[in-house]
């Protein structure tokens, strides 16, 4: 196979609405972009404690951070639905945020006040994760029929073409199955490349077509077969296609 900011008692202020629509056309859809309105328009200003009363007050405790995703949220001012679902992966996005929270939030969810909080459910990217942890991976024999299976599992990730009867057939014919086998007599062995393991592929052109994810080593079984049906797929269009040195 060949190679390649005086103290003055402020003015308070009414909260102020501000509703947005995106749309094309006279058609427009109503979506939640509108943010929190500002925190000085709905919090009124806290009376002063007297210097004896706050010396009195025990020191507070700082908060301990969670290592998992949060379960609810609290609203600041400029977020908006849409933002706050992207920001934590909400499952079913910012419709999915208003209907979990649609008692607190309201009929308009274009609207939501600082200080809210929000119930964000299970994050997807968490749920996804948990998911994966949970399934267990996949386990194959330490032999030619499971390094074979091993191989075609990699290379379907890859989009690498192949089958069980097209690979099992080149190895045969190439190295009865031997995952260490050597061509020490060909011009590749004299040109001090010989041909290695289970399909026979010479160093220079494991390393071009070697596929992410497998071994370095040319004499390791999975690692020699995809290599090698990543070679082959790149020549002939698929190891199915080789029948006879390649």
């Amino acid at each position: 196979m060949p190679g390649t900011g005086k103290h003055r008692r402020p003015k308070q202020r009414p909260a102020v609405r501000k509703l947005a629509a995106a749309g094309t056309g006279g058609a427009a859809l109503a979506l939640p972009l509108i943010g929190a309105t500002t925190a000085g328009a709905v919090v009124a200003q806290p009376a002063a404690v007297p210097a004896a009363t706050a010396a009195a007050l025990p020191a507070a405790t700082p908060a301990v951070e969670k290592a998992a995703a949060p379960a609810t949220y609290s609203v600041t001012v400029g977020d908006t639905l849409t933002k706050i679902a992207a920001q934590h992966s909400v499952s079913g996005g910012w419709k999915a945020l208003y209907e979990a929270n649609r008692s607190a939030i309201g009929s308009n969810p274009e609207v939501i006040r600082p200080g809210l909080k929000l119930s964000l459910g299970t994050p997807a990217k968490a749920a996804a994760a948990k998911a994966a942890a949970a399934k267990p991976a996949a386990s194959y024999p330490d032999n030619l029929d499971g390094w074979i299976r091993e191989s075609l599992a990699v290379m379907a990730k890859h989009g690498i073409p192949g089958t069980y009867h097209g690979i099992h057939r080149n190895i045969m014919r190439e190295s009865s199955g031997n995952p260490r086998a050597i061509n020490n007599w060909d011009i590749n062995a004299r040109n001090g490349i010989p041909s290695k393991g289970l399909l026979q592929v010479i160093d220079p052109t494991f390393r071009a077509y070697h596929v992410p994810g497998t071994s370095t080593d040319s004499y390791d079984p999975v690692a020699n077969i995809t290599a090698a049906c990543n070679y082959a797929a790149a020549r002939y269009g698929s190891i199915d296609n080789v029948n006879g040195p390649y």
